[in-house]
């Protein structure tokens, strides 16, 4: 058995969680199957039950644990994980994981005067603008918001734009490839409308991430607001360009 330290500055509760996911990762305890109840743990660890129970919803956060009302507390299978930062783009990502994903455009391109924005690079400037919704198994995952320089995407209007990575679309139509991007994530509150696109209750937060991609002599080129549900995939960031996909 690990002993919790009960001088160390991190949580027991932190640590009890963090050696619970140490044995689901090691595959003691396996997706399906019933971990230890509270006071079994309580008293493994020599600690009170509100401290199992702040550890074991520190898991059921993290989508590793789930409390079965009567019955107990099960490990879950992990959520799926998405590349959403590779240069080749989340469209690209779903496909390499062989998940299938339908993509409806939610607004078709046009080119726009962009209202001020300063973390917008097309501020007060005009821009192609388009949006598209991603479901996998009739559930939205991640809204789209693109933002495209016009001088470099002619004629956007008529590519086809619903199931295609923007780096796939970029390469094949314009013959650029991106080669590197600026991003940034935090939690997000998506307003009423992308929220009911997303299927969220009211006031539930996303992931929002901000991403800038830069093109040989066409810096900033696209623009993007991605709004992304975590409850089905977990999304992790590769670092490298298209060639390490």
């Amino acid at each position: 058995m690990t002993a919790l330290n009960p001088e160390s500055p991190i949580p027991l509760y932190h640590q009890l969680a963090d050696l619970l996911l140490e044995r689901i990762r090691a595959g003691k305890y396996v997706p399906g199957s019933r971990i230890p109840s509270e006071p079994e743990l309580a008293r493994t660890f020599g600690i009170g039950r509100p401290t199992v129970r702040q550890a074991t919803d520190r898991l059921i956060r993290k989508r590793r644990l789930e409390r079965r009302r009567g019955s107990g507390t099960f490990v879950v299978e992990p959520p799926e994980q998405i590349d959403l930062f590779t240069l080749a783009g989340t469209m690209a990502s779903f496909q390499k994981h062989g998940i299938q994903v339908k993509t409806t455009l939610v607004q078709r391109p046009r080119r726009i005067q962009v209202p001020s924005d300063a973390e917008n690079p097309f501020s007060l400037r005009e821009a192609y603008f388009f949006s598209r919704l991603s479901r996998v198994r009739n559930s939205p995952v991640l809204l789209e918001e693109f933002y495209l320089d016009p001088s470099h995407f002619p004629d956007l209007v008529r590519i086809p734009l619903a199931g295609r990575s923007l780096a796939q679309l970029a390469d094949e139509h314009y013959h650029l490839r991106p080669t590197s991007a600026d991003q940034n994530f935090r939690v997000g509150r998506p307003g009423a409308r992308r929220a009911d696109l997303l299927e969220l209750s009211k006031g539930e937060a996303a992931l929002l991430v901000k991403r800038e991609l830069h093109f040989p002599h066409a810096k900033s080129a696209i623009y993007s607001e991605l709004y992304c549900r975590t409850d089905q995939f977990v999304f992790s960031q590769t670092l490298g360009g298209i060639a390490d996909e």
